[in-house]
């Protein structure tokens, strides 16, 4: 596999934000920015404030022509996903690595799909606790990606290749040997907490010390157990009692993604969370209450919110 030489990014909320910051630190010609004219405009003037930082990203509009990247990194919300597969057309070429930094299970099929799942590797994001506003983002730890093929047994040359980038960029990473059920794991933990922390309106700091809202959390995660299996995933509810090992590190002030859109008044990703799970219930006929309960609550909220 040839040197990552050229980046491609797509998505500047928290997560893309800060890794793309490493990124156009280690080489800001090799970082472009996929975004729209108007967004386009507002970063170039004002810049994007990163942990006090202005970083002034090398934009490109998703309708100009330019070469394949040789990795492009998807860092959207599941709803705009649909466009993005459409955004990032100009950048994919016959040898361009695609890695989704995306919440949930779905994405790189869905992404697969449009541009051959020989081009996709599996990613997750896990640790970083950013916060965004409308002109800053803060982030006391940046977490670590977690990335590779589906199986990890033996390291891929595409793999090699992102993680000689990740560690010139100074991006802390780890390849698990099966991918697929790192990604479930970090889905359990998205479908407990970023859910029951938009309801409750939560940080971090109730889960670690009010006993009863982790009792809905933990509801909701179950269910994802049961379906995890059915998949054909080896979840079990030892992986929920380890959750709380990393929930106590956490900053207590933190705030789940989800808890930052309904404050913010944005739309969520509860179809991805708790809609995936109802779906998959009814594929194998098992009932989800919980995520049933959640699904309708967070949707309420997103209506009170418009």
């Amino acid at each position: 596999m040839k040197e990552i030489k050229k980046i491609s990014i797509i998505g500047l909320g928290a997560i893309g934000a800060i890794y793309g910051s490493k990124l156009h630190e280690m080489d800001s010609k090799a970082l472009t920015v996929i975004a729209n004219k108007k967004r386009a405009e507002k970063y170039s003037k004002e810049g994007l404030i990163i942990n006090g930082k202005a970083f002034y990203f090398n934009c490109i509009d998703p309708e100009e022509k330019t070469e394949p990247a040789d990795l492009i990194l998807v860092a959207v919300k599941y709803h705009h996903l649909s466009q993005t597969i459409k955004d990032i057309k100009n950048h994919v070429g016959p040898n361009t690595i695609i890695l989704s930094l995306m919440n949930g299970i779905s994405s790189e099929e869905i992404l697969g799909k449009a541009y051959g799942m020989e081009k996709m590797l599996y990613g997750l994001c896990v640790g970083i606790d950013g916060v965004r506003t409308e002109k800053e983002i803060k982030c006391a730890s940046i977490g670590e990606i977690h990335f590779g093929e589906k199986s990890n047994s033996k390291i891929s040359p595409r793999v090699e290749a992102v993680k000689s980038i990740f560690e010139k960029a100074g991006i802390p990473y780890k390849v698990p040997e099966d991918m697929l059920r790192a990604l479930w794991w970090k889905f359990l933990l998205n479908v407990g907490i970023n859910q029951t922390s938009a309801v409750l309106k939560a940080p971090y700091k109730v889960f670690q010390e009010v006993k009863e809202a982790n009792v809905p959390m933990e509801m909701a995660m179950k269910e994802v157990i049961v379906l995890a299996q059915k998949e054909g995933v080896n979840l079990t509810n030892e992986d929920i009692h380890s959750f709380s090992t990393f929930l106590n590190v956490l900053a207590p002030e933190g705030k789940t993604s989800m808890l930052q859109d309904i404050e913010a008044g944005r739309k969520t990703e509860v179809e991805m969370f708790a809609g995936t799970i109802c779906e998959l219930g009814e594929k194998h006929g098992i009932d989800t209450p919980a995520n049933k309960m959640l699904l309708n609550m967070i949707r309420a909220l997103e209506q009170m919110n418009s």
